[in-house]
């Protein structure tokens, strides 16, 4: 054979061999029935710790080897080292199993905090009336009697002329009223009650809201708003103007006008351009009064007439007043422009979400997230805010500023919102946020802000705010989330 055969042979062989090699790990695995096929004693190491083997007398327990007796029948002339069953089958069955992997489990969440049930509940609706009527209905939903305080905020410089139900007019801060009514309700009752109203300036609308607290006046049950507005005026009945006063017909009158002008400005100028031509045919040229010979004369050339231009003093007069009045206009554009802007007012466009609101007390403002209503805003006398639950000391000079805040989700999903974006301020720019050991005594020790608020719920509670020297917060600034453009509250 000649030594290139001999050679190829070999590496073929080696070849082979190596794919043998690649292919046994796929190979699969042999089955339990093969695993569990009986096998001589000799073959198999048998472990020290094996289960010691059954007799005669002694039946195998079916836990320690689970084999299937009536499967595999026992020769008669077997002893009971041979038909005892291989030791592989056992250290299979009792070979410990790896722990499976834990199951993925969600992060927990917050559940969405839901509003308490309300024992009271308040209903404010204004009448068509000349002067501002209001009419209120608490009605108590719980199955015992109550006492409660309703008191209504009255807008600045208001005064009342009848009060139903036994309520009585009293000062608040400032300049404004409040109507105040100490009532026992039975269960599941409803009561009226009535304000009036001095007539007011005609277009001023009047809002006044009305909150129903627990019979010390401390914690609100619930709190609702209206705004008067006086009847409109019955539209004047507008007559039809006559023909020569309609916009569409004086400036087609305009135009005729205009076309008429210029066609009277054409006719002129020809005619008087055929006299010029006239007028220069007829000129002799020669001496003494000739009339003129056979021959044609040369035309005596005429006098170059100069075109009659504008003086330069009136051309920069004229320049300079277009220049003074384009610099007037644009100076005066650009004053009522900056002059125009808001410094107080909250971006509402770029990073911030939604459109920053602005209103009075009473009025339900809406943000990106929620619907916020400020009732009422009552403080201390200054330095009497003491040491609330878990919280630090306060000023020597402050006090605690309480609002009653209405608060509702307008999403269709759960909400968080956080104590520190709820901002008071003070005269001068400065501000202080909700003091939260103090709001959560006012709540009777609830966190308002430890839970998200579920879709669509409402909530009134007080929000407490420590502030300091004796001017009261001049406006509240309440917002959902970092981002949120929020809404902005003036105080009375």
């Amino acid at each position: 054979m000649p030594a290139s055969t001999r050679h190829h042979r070999a590496l073929a062989v080696f070849v082979h061999c190596l794919g043998i090699l690649a292919a046994v790990p796929a190979l699969p695995t042999a089955a339990p029935e093969a695993a569990a096929a009986p096998r001589p004693p000799a073959a198999v190491p048998r472990p020290p710790a094996a289960t010691p083997r059954p007799t005669a007398s002694t039946p195998q327990p079916l836990a320690a080897t689970p084999q299937p007796t009536a499967a595999t029948p026992e020769p008669a002339g077997a002893t009971p080292a041979a038909t005892r069953r291989p030791v592989a089958m056992v250290a299979r069955v009792t070979e410990p199993t790896p722990p499976s992997a834990p199951p993925a489990m969600a992060p927990p969440t917050r559940a969405p905090a839901s509003a308490p049930p309300q024992q009271v509940t308040v209903a404010v609706a204004t009448e068509s009336s000349p002067a501002p009527r209001y009419r209120i209905q608490v009605r108590n939903v719980s199955n015992s009697p109550l006492e409660t305080t309703v008191r209504q905020e009255l807008p600045p410089g208001a005064s009342t002329t009848a009060i139903s139900g036994g309520g009585r007019s009293t000062p608040a801060a400032g300049s404004a009223t409040e109507v105040t009514w100490r009532l026992r309700l039975p269960a599941h009752s409803t009561t009226t009650l009535g304000t009036a109203l001095a007539a007011t300036a005609p277009g001023r609308p009047l809002t006044a809201p009305t909150c129903a607290f627990t019979s010390d006046g401390s914690r609100p049950y619930d709190c609702a708003t209206a705004t008067w507005q006086a009847a409109a005026a019955p539209a004047a009945e507008v007559t039809e103007a006559p023909p020569w006063r309609r916009y569409p017909v004086l400036l087609a009158g305009l135009a005729v006008l205009l076309l008429i002008s210029a066609t009277l400005v054409w006719v002129w100028r020809r005619r008087r351009g055929r006299r010029v031509t006239a007028a220069a045919l007829s000129t002799g040229g020669g001496a003494g009064g000739d009339r003129g010979t056979v021959y044609p004369r040369p035309a005596a050339p005429s006098p170059v007439r100069r075109r009659r231009t504008p003086p330069v003093w009136m051309l920069v007069g004229a320049a300079v007043v277009v220049l003074a009045a384009v610099v007037g206009t644009a100076g005066w554009t650009a004053t009522r422009q900056v002059a125009a802007i808001d410094t107080q007012k909250q971006p509402t466009s770029g990073a911030w979400m939604g459109t920053g609101v602005t209103g009075a007390l009473g009025v339900p403002l809406r943000e990106s997230a929620f619907e916020f209503t400020v009732y009422r805003m009552t403080c201390g006398a200054p330095g009497t805010a003491g040491k609330a639950d878990g919280g630090g000391a306060a000023p020597a000079n402050g006090r605690r500023c309480e609002a009653t805040v209405g608060v509702r989700n307008v999403t269709g999903d759960h909400q968080p919102w956080h104590s520190e974006l709820q901002r008071a301020y003070l005269p001068g720019g400065r501000w202080v946020s909700a003091d939260e050991s103090a709001t959560r005594t006012a709540n009777l020790g609830r966190d308002v802000f430890a839970d998200p608020m579920a879709a669509g719920t409402r909530m009134v509670l007080p929000l407490v705010f420590t502030v300091d020297g004796r001017d009261p917060p001049q406006q509240l600034e309440l917002r959902s989330g970092v981002f949120s453009a929020g809404v902005r509250v003036h105080m009375p």
